[in-house]
């Protein structure tokens, strides 16, 4: 595209020193020299159009909003946690966002990336979880639950909720399980994952302390009760919260057992 010189007129006219009339254009007068695709330019005289770099616009259509979310299960308990800052680049347009959503009396969900497709996916599990007690005059079960959000990841796998999400509760025999889930839907069964902005401060402490991973061979390991299990969970968003500048304010942690589902929380440092 040519453009008109620096002295150009307004109205698209060549500029003419004081006293000559204007005149109408002729032919290479308004050349761009810069433009190597211009028929006239003097760089490019056979007026051939040259390659030059393309143009476009991108669109992106998510935005990681942060946050950390951890689940960690036990023989007969599980324990979800996430905090609830809202980050947006260097900004912290919020500081108290939940993320997460108690689905049964036995299962609870934690999820961390784009906040608007956290709550749009929140929306149709609570749907289809009521679809499905009305139906059947039950609750769902855990493991139909992580199945059934497998499947609803998947099929939008070509423009995928932009959601990292971490599962956990009680199983039909009271043992205590989390899933880990990636954006499109694959999934693990383990005893403890993270998932969010921590993620690399806060698993391998899980792996150590819950997992037994890179442990010495002649210690004994232990399960972890209830109890210790929530201190550790405590100390390791303690931990990522001086590190993240996306994981803070506040933590929620719900404590899944027979007896229901508790939720309690707790501070970190706001700054």
């Amino acid at each position: 595209m040519s453009v008109l010189r620096p002295n150009a007129s307004v109205m698209g006219l060549p500029y003419t020193a004081p006293g000559n009339a204007p005149r109408g254009f002729t032919l290479g007068e308004h050349v761009d020299p810069e433009d190597p695709l211009e028929v006239g330019n003097s760089s490019n005289p056979h007026g051939k159009p040259r390659a030059i770099g393309p143009m476009g616009r991108r669109f992106q259509p998510y935005k990681n909003n942060g946050g950390t979310v951890v689940a960690v299960s036990g023989k007969d308990y599980s324990v979800i946690a996430s905090d609830t800052r809202l980050g947006s680049g260097y900004s912290v347009p919020s500081r108290n966002v939940s993320r997460i959503i108690k689905l049964t009396d036995k299962c609870v969900l934690a999820s961390s990336g784009m906040q608007s497709d956290i709550a749009v996916l929140h929306k149709v599990l609570r749907i289809r979880l009521t679809q499905y007690q009305y139906a059947h005059h039950q609750e769902m079960s855990l493991t139909a639950i992580s199945q059934m959000l497998s499947t609803m990841l998947y099929y939008r796998r070509f423009q995928p909720y932009y959601t990292f999400n971490v599962l956990g509760g009680i199983d039909a025999e009271g043992h205590g399980w989390s899933y880990s889930y990636d954006a499109i839907g694959s999934h693990e069964k383990v005893r403890a994952v993270c998932s969010g902005t921590g993620q690399n401060l806060l698993q391998p402490i899980l792996d150590n302390q819950v997992e037994f991973r890179q442990t010495a061979p002649e210690k004994k390991p232990e399960e972890l009760s209830l109890e210790p299990c929530v201190e550790l969970v405590k100390d390791a968003f303690t931990s990522a919260g001086e590190r993240d500048i996306y994981t803070g304010d506040i933590v929620e942690l719900a404590k899944v057992t027979a007896k229901g589902v508790e939720i309690e929380k707790f501070e970190l440092r706001s700054d």
